[in-house]
């Protein structure tokens, strides 16, 4: 697996997407999520599936996953047989400014 690929996906507690022995949820234990946040999550979730399943945006799907540092959904569009990342939101810099800010204020 790329190396980047690998540092991208393991900071990431959901990953859906349309390959096979992809799909997969994985919350950690210690997760406390809101159950309104979860049912949201879970409804997002589907529709990336089904999107996914349509063909509707061709040889691309969409995943969805939750970043592990900063806990902010993230929504990426990436090629279904390289999985290069064609579009993400929010943007990796940004994730790591919000990861850099938590740090931050952790320490003070």
């Amino acid at each position: 697996m790329n190396e980047g690929i690998r540092s991208f996906s393991e900071r990431f507690e959901m990953v859906i997407s349309s390959n096979p022995g992809v799909d997969t949820l994985t919350l950690p234990q210690t997760s406390l999520v809101p159950p309104a946040e979860a049912a949201q999550r879970r409804q997002l979730m589907q529709a990336a599936k089904t999107v996914n399943e349509s063909g509707f945006i061709g040889k691309n799907q969409i995943v969805f996953s939750v970043d592990r540092a900063t806990h902010k959904p993230v929504i990426r569009i990436e090629d279904r047989e390289t999985h290069e990342v064609v579009l993400q939101l929010p943007a990796e810099y940004l994730l790591r400014m919000a990861e850099d800010d938590t740090l931050a204020i952790l320490h003070r």
